[in-house]
């Protein structure tokens, strides 16, 4: 359980971090709601991300692995398309609503990659912590 809490505390950092950093990710709600768009983008990466990534393996293949930014970029999508529907406050580029356009998919991939960078280093910095 202390495991499942430590991933939704990163992917919230993560997330702030990219919502600072990247110029179309906003995100406008209290901090409650950052912790269940947190557990959203966990749950989302848990549970849909290794069957796509299964599924896409022989393109990944092909392709040295390029195939996992879009899969990335996909599970944020998805993210603040879910977060939309509950009203939490999390957009890219201001979609949702609307159609997805250019802006949206260059937010959604340097929101992707900020939160893949800055998730990596805080699960070293948490391997190389001693464990009480």
């Amino acid at each position: 359980m202390l495991d499942i809490v430590i991933r939704v505390v990163i992917n919230a950092v993560a997330l702030i971090a990219a919502v600072y950093v990247v110029p179309g990710a906003t995100f406008t709600g209290d901090l409650w709601k950052l912790i269940v768009v947190a557990a959203i983008f966990g749950i989302v990466n848990a549970y849909l991300r290794p069957i796509v990534k299964l599924l896409s393996l022989p393109l990944t293949l092909l392709v040295f692995g390029l195939v996992g930014l879009i899969i990335n970029t996909g599970m944020v999508l998805l993210t603040a398309f879910i977060s939309d529907t509950f009203k939490l406050g999390f957009t890219l580029a201001g979609w949702p609503p609307g159609k997805i356009d250019l802006d949206v998919i260059v937010a959604a991939l340097l929101t992707s990659i900020v939160i893949a960078v800055v998730s990596a280093l805080l699960a070293l910095v948490r391997m190389v912590t001693p464990r009480i």
